[in-house]
Parts: structure tokens; C-alpha cells; sequence
């Protein structure tokens, strides 16, 4: 049956995944291009982090004030929510095919827009139309997969485009880490980010649209003929048939309740399991975003600065673990989720994200506590930088340090290659904890 919604996954569900792609590898074409998606979405969400490092050393204007760096990560985060709206409409109206291409045509133009951005403000609106695409796709993209893959493996695939999204994160570290000797270096970073959206586009328009929008459109025979290439042709009917009837009996809903999102939403909150399944659900979501993850993600290569690693490369790479243990995470959840069960999995992620988040506020109130001071004589004597700009003008730094005062070039508190000591090795503390966590995860979850 293809309609909307999210399968549960199983190891059933994977092993029965590769055996139908085997045999129809179309299934496969349409889910991985429509992936591309959450691999645009997970790129956009950690590339900034890397970035905004050097677009402070270009626009001094940036570096030295934070409610700019601020703007330039954010407001990608509010169009999302203004274009995840527009996609929802654009689904239903439209269809899913062209809410993807006009999502790839906001990311291409946003990244062209950021890579020649000459001043700041520039910038900010090339953020503001990537985050436009980044809400149409992640409100799209799984809607598409799901309706063109058999409900056997649909689990699996739509888990597929969430593996795609952290792994979109992990390369943007990668990337960011190769352009750091290159001229331009955040043009590159930001300007990249152009590429898989052009492949997605044209690889969307050779692909057909989601057979349930065809037929909610009168369009019978093209919903039809892309049945038979997802289904066997002995199965079609019989998919047809199942469509039919799901789409009808949403209808039938809407014609007893209403069309408005208000009645539906009063209808819905009637039946208590749906209420209670709801608060659930959104809990869940608000608590997730709470943690801090996307702070983590946003400006992780400034986090590690912060934390005594002045190189930017430095930063970066360390950075990469971060990404690439999420990763790895989402692997571990599409693995043993339905082996040990959704509850069980979130409560042992929780408790290493309190402790996570624990050790992450002691580092940093330790290191504001035990960082070297700062005076003009030792400042003088290192870099050809003397000391901090911001150091020279401060009206009382009798009680500065290099928390205050940590930056690349800043001499006195961390050269080029060097780095503070009591920081970098409270953070080592730090990775060598995460280690743990995810040692102990994977053997909880056997």
C-alpha cells in the first residue's frame, strides 16, 4: 500500500530491503535521489560551523559582533520553518516532484549567493534561501520515498534518508576540512554546497511524480504505469486497488470533519490516544532540540576553539568526531530500534546526553577558572600580533584570560599550531567520556 507515514523497521524489513532493490533497483534510484535531500539538509546544518571561522577573519564587522555571527546561523533555522510550511502546500497543490526542484533551485541559489557574498548582509540572505530549501526537503523528501517504495521496505528506506542527513553533517566537517589551505576557503566551504542540488535536480526531473498525489489528481493511468515499475505487474492491481480505497477513506474524513486544520485538529484531539500519542511525540521533539544538539552542530569548530584548540584546521578535524559519532549513532538506532524497542533506546541515549552535557559545563566552568592570565608584558613577547585588539581597548583587564581573550592569532593565549593546556586536556577527558557512551550504548543494545 503506498500512502504517507513512516514504517517501522525491522531486520526482516533490512534483509527484505536488499533483496527487492536486487530485483527492482529503480525502488533504489528513487529513494537515494530523493535522499539527496537529507544529505542538503545535514550539509547545511554543520557547514556554518566550520565556515563562520574564517568569515570572521574577512568581515571584521562579524568578528566582532556576536549577534552578527548569530544572524548569519540563524536565520537558515527561521526560513526553515517558513519553507517547511510552503513545502506542506506545495506537496498537496503541486506535488512532491516539483516542491523537490524548487527546493534544489533555492539551495543552489543560496549557495551561489554566500560563495560570492561580498559583505555580510549578503551572506545572510543566501542563509535565508538555503534554510528555505532545507524546510521544502525535509517536509518533502521523506513524503516521496514513502509513497514510491513498497510497504515492505519503506521503514528502511525513509531510515535511509536520515542516515543520509547525519552523514551530510559528517562530510560538510570533511569538506570544510579540505578547504582550509585554499583561497577563499569559506567561499569553497559554503559555495560546494551548490553541487548535489543541480545532481538532484536533474535526476527529480527524470523520475516521476508520487503515484498517491496522481491519483488524488485524476491522473489514474500515469499513477498506474509508476505501480509497475516499483511493484510486480501481478501486484499492481491489487496496489491500485489499496490506494483507492486509503485515499477514499481520507476523503471520507474530510467530507464528516472538515477540511480546515483547526476541525481536524479539534477531531483529533478528542480520542485520547491520539492526544496522548501527540504530547508524546512533540515532547519528545522539543526536548531534542533542548539538549543543544543543533548549538553542538552550528558551531562546533568555535566550541573547540573555546576549548584551547586555537588552529582552525585543529578544530575542524576534531569537529569531524562529533559528526561522525552521530553518525554513527543513527546507524546503531536504525539497527536495534525495533530489537529493543524505541522507549529503551531513548532512555539510555538521555541518560548519556545528561552526562554529556554535564561534563561539557564542567569543562568549561573549569577552564574559566584555571585559564592563564593575560598582562601587555608576556602578550608582547609572543606572535606578531602583541595581543588581543579587543585586550588593548578593555577598560579593566586585571581579571582577563585566555577565555576572555581566545583567539587564532590572539599570541599570548594560543598560536597558530598551538593550543591552551588545562582546556585541550579537559576536553580529551571530554571525547574519551563520548567514547565510553558509545561503547556502553552498543553493548546495552545487543
Amino acid at each position: 500500500m503506498v500512502e504517507g507515514g513512516i514504517a517501522p523497521v525491522n531486520k526482516t524489513e533490512f534483509t527484505e530491503l536488499f533483496r527487492t532493490i536486487w530485483k527492482t533497483p529503480y525502488i533504489l534510484r528513487l529513494a537515494m535521489t530523493a535522499g539527496i535531500g537529507g544529505l542538503l539538509f545535514g550539509y547545511d546544518t554543520a557547514v556554518i560551523s566550520g565556515a563562520l571561522l574564517y568569515i570572521r577573519d574577512d568581515f571584521k564587522s562579524v568578528d566582532k559582533h556576536t549577534w552578527l555571527q548569530e544572524l548569519i546561523v540563524s536565520t537558515s533555522v527561521a526560513a526553515a520553518i517558513i519553507g517547511a510550511a510552503i513545502g506542506a502546500w506545495m506537496n498537496d497543490s503541486l506535488g512532491r516532484k516539483k516542491a523537490i526542484l524548487t527546493a534544489d533551485v533555492l539551495f543552489f541559489v543560496g549557495s551561489l549567493v554566500m560563495a560570492v557574498a561580498p559583505f555580510p548582509s549578503i551572506i545572510v540572505i543566501g542563509r535565508i534561501l538555503v534554510g528555505l530549501g532545507v524546510g521544502m526537503t525535509s517536509m518533502t523528501s521523506p513524503l516521496y520515498i514513502s509513497e514510491t517504495s513498497p510497504a515492505q521496505i519503506r521503514g528502511a528506506l525513509i531510515s535511509m534518508n536520515g542516515f543520509l542527513l547525519t552523514f551530510g553533517q559528517f562530510l560538510s566537517y570533511l569538506i570544510n576540512l579540505g578547504f582550509t589551505k585554499v583561497p577563499g576557503t569559506w567561499r569553497w566551504m559554503l559555495g560546494v554546497a551548490g553541487i548535489p542540488p543541480i545532481v538532484q535536480f536533474f535526476l527529480m526531473l527524470l523520475l516521476p511524480e508520487s503515484p498517491r498525489w496522481l491519483y488524488k489528481q485524476g491522473k489514474v493511468k500515469q499513477a498506474t504505469e509508476v505501480l509497475g515499475k516499483i511493484y510486480p505487474i501481478d501486484e499492481v492491481g491489487k496496489e491500485l486497488e489499496q490506494l483507492k480505497a486509503s485515499i477514499e477513506a481520507a476523503e471520507a474524513d474530510e467530507a464528516s470533519i472538515g477540511n480546515n486544520f483547526f476541525t481536524k485538529f479539534r477531531s483529533a484531539m478528542k480520542n485520547i490516544e491520539v492526544r496522548r500519542a501527540l504530547y508524546a511525540g512533540v515532547t519528545v521533539q522539543v526536548v531534542q532540540q533542548f539538549v543543544g544538539i543543533n548549538s553542538v552542530m552550528y558551531y562546533g569548530a568555535s566550541i573547540m576553539q573555546l576549548a584551547g584548540f586555537a588552529s582552525k584546521a585543529v578544530a575542524l578535524a576534531l569537529s569531524l568526531i562529533t559528526t561522525g559519532l552521530n553518525a554513527v549513532g543513527s546507524i546503531i538506532s536504525m539497527l536495534f530500534m525495533d530489537r529493543q524497542g524505541r522507549r529503551r533506546m531513548m532512555m539510555v541515549s538521555l541518560v548519556f546526553i545528561i552526562i554529556g552535557l554535564v561534563v561539557l559545563s564542567t569543562v568549561f566552568y573549569q577552564s574559566s577558572q584555571h585559564a592563564p592570565g593575560i598582562n601587555n608584558y608576556d602578550s608582547s613577547h609572543f606572535g606578531n600580533n602583541s595581543t588581543c585588539t579587543a585586550y588593548i581597548s578593555a577598560p579593566d583587564t586585571s581579571r582577563w584570560n585566555c577565555m576572555n581573550c581566545l583567539k587564532q592569532k590572539c599570541g599570548f593565549c594560543a598560536s597558530e599550531g598551538d593550543k591552551v593546556r588545562f582546556p585541550a586536556f579537559s576536553l580529551r577527558k571530554m571525547l574519551k567520556v563520548l567514547l565510553i557512551y558509545y561503547k556502553i550504548t552498543y553493548k546495552l543494545v545487543r
